[in-house]
């Protein structure tokens, strides 16, 4: 199982990012996909998840209507879409997936500063 994660970055307040998350070494279309983050100092949080035909999605009281999580099942890829950022969503992002066990990704960091 493999778990790739791109887009993070520097934004400023305010602004939009789009985070996705390619995956390899199993049925990617059979399983929900998560997003989690950790800021510095900090214990990782669950963000946002979607269901395996992308139909369902839930998100953390703090993203919500802010964060949008998407999935393509064709490129075995889970996006999410982040705008009107806040400092407080300064973290390293991981994508994650369960199957017996808890898959994560490496992480990509996003730094929202002025």
């Amino acid at each position: 199982v493999q778990l790739v994660e791109s887009g993070g970055g520097l934004v400023q307040p305010g602004g939009s990012l789009r985070l996705s998350c390619v995956a390899s070494g199993f049925t990617f279309s059979s399983y929900a996909m998560r997003w989690y983050r950790q800021a510095p100092g900090k214990v990782r949080e669950w963000v946002a998840v979607v269901t395996s035909d992308g139909a369902t999605t839930d998100y953390a009281d703090s993203v919500k209507g802010r964060f949008t999580i998407s999935r393509d099942n064709a490129k075995n890829t889970v996006h999410l879409q982040m705008d009107s950022l806040k400092p407080e969503d300064t973290a390293v992002y991981y994508c994650n997936v369960v199957f017996g066990a808890n898959y994560w990704g490496k992480g990509t960091l996003v730094t929202v500063s002025s």
